[in-house]
């Protein structure tokens, strides 16, 4: 009698570390957590060949760096994870703050000769990108336009517009209101790290708790299954495509704080970077599946690499060429990952 309960329980012994070691892995994968490790072997070698990466003034140069691409992938996150593509929130980075920055110094300096009082600046440049979203939203949703299409041609839109209102010129000291959050610092910190940081865990919680969150989720996962779930798919649509450019707008102010200056050039590439942040992350471009947890993996892993390639000096070419490699690596890994994770099996 005892031994046959032996041997009926002995199998469920023999399968109970597999079965835990599956769990972890695709909570491990699920989460977001998959370049993490990769991470931190950049951050190792990195150590040993650069000592001066190591240092704390080096690793916060790094986020300061990153916060920019940091608010914009998380941006694009908003889009992609409903299955959508937002292509001109590159144009708002660059197009947001000039618009501000024009309205804010007098014609001598480039300006419009509003000279409005500098608190403005952040105002318009936070309004207008809000507008950019809501104009997007409205082609998606109300005009049925493929996003893909109507984002492209509002990108080159922009461009355009940021030549015409500050008629080819760069408007340098704009103001304190479009300045202060890319350059200062609170207790040794940079501010834009830490509106990085706060703005990726309150975009965080959302997406994980809040039933916004899962609205985004659940559209992207399966459109028609959202709706008849009752909800309101064409809102959450829209209004992702405005919190998108939302942050992006936030995302050029930064950098024109960091600049000191709204550059007619700002901006220009970052939705590719941004594209590869998420990808890298592991945000799936068909939508429903993504994490912030997994997007700042992408950002920083971007980031540790230019900086280390920086530090290096290698030539600003293979910096940008390096981050087509990460992609397809990343891409491979968390593939790997996700299908090893589920029991698939994959071929080698």
């Amino acid at each position: 009698m005892s031994t046959d309960i032996v041997s009926k329980s002995s199998p469920q012994k023999e399968n109970s570390g597999p079965s835990r070691l599956s769990s972890f892995g695709s909570a491990f994968v699920a989460g977001g957590f998959t370049m993490y490790p990769v991470l931190l072997i950049l951050v190792i070698v990195g150590a040993i060949i650069a000592p001066r990466f190591a240092t704390a003034a080096n690793l916060l140069n790094i986020l300061d760096q990153v916060s920019v691409l940091g608010l914009t992938t998380i941006g694009l996150t908003f889009v992609v994870l409903i299955g959508r593509l937002d292509l001109s929130l590159e144009g708002i980075v660059g197009f947001a703050p000039m618009l501000a920055a024009v309205t804010l110094v007098p014609v001598a300096a480039g300006g419009l000769g509003l000279e409005l009082p500098s608190w403005a600046g952040l105002f318009i440049a936070l309004g207008t990108a809000g507008l950019i979203g809501f104009f997007n939203g409205f082609m998606v949703v109300r005009v049925g336009l493929n996003p893909f299409i109507s984002t492209l041609g509002l990108l080159v839109l922009l461009r355009g517009g940021v030549l015409i209102v500050s008629n080819g010129r760069s408007i340098y000291s704009p103001g304190k209101a479009l300045t202060y959050l890319g350059s200062e610092s609170w207790f040794g910190v940079p501010v834009s790290v830490i509106m990085f940081i706060v703005v990726a865990v309150m975009v965080g919680l959302v997406f994980h708790y809040h039933r916004y969150g899962r609205a985004l989720y659940a559209i992207g996962g399966n459109e028609d299954a959202a709706r008849a779930a009752g909800i309101n798919v064409d809102g959450v649509i829209w209004s992702a495509f405005v919190f998108a450019a939302l942050l992006a707008g936030l995302a050029g102010v930064l950098m024109t704080g960091r600049l000191d200056s709204a550059v007619t050039t700002q901006g220009q590439g970052i939705i590719f970077s941004a594209f590869a942040a998420a990808v890298i992350g592991g945000v799936s471009l068909g939508g429903g599946r993504g994490t912030i947890v997994g997007v700042i993996s992408g950002v920083l892993l971007i980031g540790v690499i230019n900086n280390l390639l920086t530090l290096a000096q290698v030539p600003s070419f293979y910096v940008q060429a390096s981050t087509g490699a990460v992609i397809i690596v990343a891409a491979v890994l968390t593939t790997i990952a996700s299908r090893r994770s589920s029991g698939v099996r994959t071929r080698t």
